[in-house]
C-alpha cells in the first residue's frame, strides 16, 4: 500500500519525491496488472511539480505536494478534450481551462501521473470499458475480477500503489463501489463540498466528487484539497456514539461472504463502545418507486449528452447506451414530478436519521463478479450493475455523504462497509469512520 504517511515517512529520512514518483511510473509501465488503467500519463508535469516539492521542502500546509495522485478521464484539463471514456468525444473541442479540482490540485502542489480510465460518461458500477480495456481488480492475483465503477482506473491506481490517492466522482457509488470491491477506502462528500465545475455531467443533480486512497485519514487529506477547506474532525471514539443498522432493502441478497463480514464488523464497533441499533429506515425502499420515469441519471445523461450519443450510437458501449436512452422522451413535468417526490422523501429521512450518528449497512451486497462472467452475458452484467449500485445510490438520492472501509477478514475477497450520513454531516461521518477503521484495525 502507498499511503500519505509512508510516502512522507521515506521524504523525512532522505528520498526525493521525484523518485517516489519515478517509482510510480515505473511501476505502472512495469507491472502487467497495471494494464488499462491510465488513458493519459503526465510523466514530465508530475516529475516537474515533485522536483518543485523538493526544492520547496516539506510545508505542513501542503501535506500533498509532490505525491502522486490520479484524476478520471471526466475532469478538464486545459488544452486536452476531456474523453470521459467515451470515444464518440474524440475531435470535440479541448478544455480552455483546469476543472475546479485539478486546478485545486496544482495548487496545492500534487504531482498529477494521469487520467485513469472508467465506464463509459460514467454510466454504471461494473468497471468494463470496451474502448479502452478493463482494469483488474488488484485483490484477486487467480481470478480476473471487475474493479467496480464507475472509478474504475482510479480504484486499481491506488491498489496497485501508482499513487497515495486518486480523485474519482460519484453518481450512484462510483467512488465507494470500486473501494469495497477493491478493498480500499472511498468517502463520497455531500454534493455541495466539492465543485463539478469542468466535469463532464452524468446527473446534475447527483454527481459528486471525492477520493479514493488506502486509509480515511488519506481520504480527507485529498478531500481537503478538493474542498478547498478541510473536515474539522472532533472525535475518534466510538464509545457513546448512537449507529443505525439499516434493515429494510439494502440487505437483500446478501451474498454469504459479504452477510459474514458484515456481522462480524457490527460486532466488532459494538465492542468497541457503539451502540448499534436494527432500525427499518423503510424509505430506503421506496427510492425505486420515487425515481420513475426512468430516473434522474438518464434523463439528466440523455439532456448533455444525448444528441452525440444519437449520431454515433455505434461507437457508444450498448450497456451505456441501452440505459442512457432510458431518459430520451422524458416530459419536463415528469422530471420536475421526480424532484419534488426526491426533496420530500430527503426530508422525511433526514428526520428519521435525526438521532444517530450515522447509519451502517454493506456498500454493496456482492464480492467483485469474474471479468469473463460478465462480458460473456448482458443478464449477468446488468444484474451485477443493479446489485452494485443499489446500496449507494440511497446516499446519492439522499445528497448524503458516506465512507466505504473494507470490513473483510485476511485471505477473504474484499467487503465494505459503508457509514453514511445526512448532507452537511460530513464531519460526523468522518469521525465515526476513523473510530471504525481503527476498531476494525489494520488490514
Amino acid at each position: 500500500m502507498m499511503t500519505i504517511d509512508g510516502v512522507l515517512e521515506r521524504v523525512a529520512g532522505g528520498e526525493t519525491c521525484e523518485t517516489i514518483v519515478g517509482e510510480a511510473f515505473e511501476r505502472g509501465h512495469s507491472d502487467p496488472a497495471a494494464a488499462h488503467v491510465f488513458t493519459a500519463s503526465y510523466a514530465e508535469d508530475a516529475l516537474a511539480a515533485a522536483r518543485a516539492a523538493d526544492a520547496a521542502g516539506r510545508d505542513p500546509g501542503r501535506p500533498l505536494a509532490g505525491l502522486p495522485v490520479t484524476i478520471k478521464d471526466l475532469f478538464d484539463v486545459a488544452g486536452e478534450t476531456t474523453l470521459s471514456g467515451s470515444i464518440v468525444r474524440r475531435g470535440l473541442p479541448a478544455a480552455e481551462s483546469d476543472a475546479v479540482v485539478v486546478s485545486r490540485l496544482r495548487g496545492a502542489g500534487v504531482a498529477i501521473t494521469g487520467r485513469t480510465n472508467m465506464v463509459e460518461y460514467a454510466l454504471g458500477g461494473v468497471g468494463l470499458n470496451p474502448h479502452y480495456g478493463n482494469p483488474r481488480n488488484p485483490a484477486d492475483p487467480e481470478v480476473a475480477r471487475v474493479p467496480g465503477g464507475s472509478s474504475s482506473g482510479a480504484v486499481v491506481s491506488v491498489g496497485l500503489g501508482l499513487a497515495v490517492a486518486a480523485v474519482g466522482s460519484d453518481t450512484a457509488g462510483s467512488v465507494r463501489i470500486p473501494a469495497a470491491l477493491c478493498g480500499l477506502v472511498g468517502f463520497k462528500p455531500t454534493q455541495a463540498r466539492v465543485p463539478l465545475t469542468g466535469a463532464v455531467e452524468l446527473s446534475r443533480s447527483l454527481d459528486s466528487i471525492g477520493p479514493i486512497a488506502n486509509s480515511v485519514t488519506d481520504c480527507l487529506s485529498l478531500d481537503a484539497v478538493l474542498a478547498d477547506a478541510p473536515i474539522q474532525v472532533a472525535s475518534r471514539s466510538l464509545s457513546g456514539l448512537r449507529l443505525a443498522a439499516a434493515q429494510t432493502f439494502v440487505l437483500d441478497d446478501l451474498e454469504p461472504e459479504v452477510a459474514a463480514a458484515y456481522e462480524r464488523a457490527l460486532r466488532t464497533l459494538a465492542d468497541a463502545g457503539a451502540s448499534i441499533e436494527e432500525v427499518p429506515l423503510a424509505q430506503f425502499g421506496q427510492i425505486a418507486e420515487l425515481n420513475q420515469p426512468s430516473g434522474l441519471s438518464p434523463i439528466e445523461c440523455w439532456a448533455a449528452h444525448g444528441d452525440l450519443v444519437r449520431s454515433r450510437e455505434g461507437d457508444v458501449d450498448h450497456r451505456v447506451s441501452q440505459r442512457m436512452k432510458l431518459g430520451d422522451g422524458i416530459s419536463v413535468a415528469d422530471y420536475l414530478a421526480i424532484h419534488d417526490r426526491r426533496a420530500r422523501w430527503i426530508a422525511e429521512t433526514e428526520r428519521a436519521l435525526e438521532p444517530f450518528d450515522a447509519v451502517l449497512c454493506p456498500t454493496v451486497p456482492i464480492v467483485a463478479p469474474a471479468i469473463g462472467d460478465l462480458e460473456a452475458s448482458d443478464e449477468a452484467y446488468f444484474e451485477a450493475n443493479r446489485l452494485l449500485l443499489r446500496n449507494p445510490f440511497v446516499v446519492n438520492w439522499l445528497d448524503g455523504c458516506a465512507f466505504s472501509l473494507p470490513c473483510q477478514a485476511p485471505g477473504e475477497l474484499p467487503v465494505g462497509l459503508m457509514i453514511a450520513g445526512p448532507r452537511g454531516a460530513d464531519a460526523r461521518v468522518a469521525e465515526v469512520a476513523l473510530a471504525a477503521e481503527a476498531a476494525l484495525g489494520p488490514r
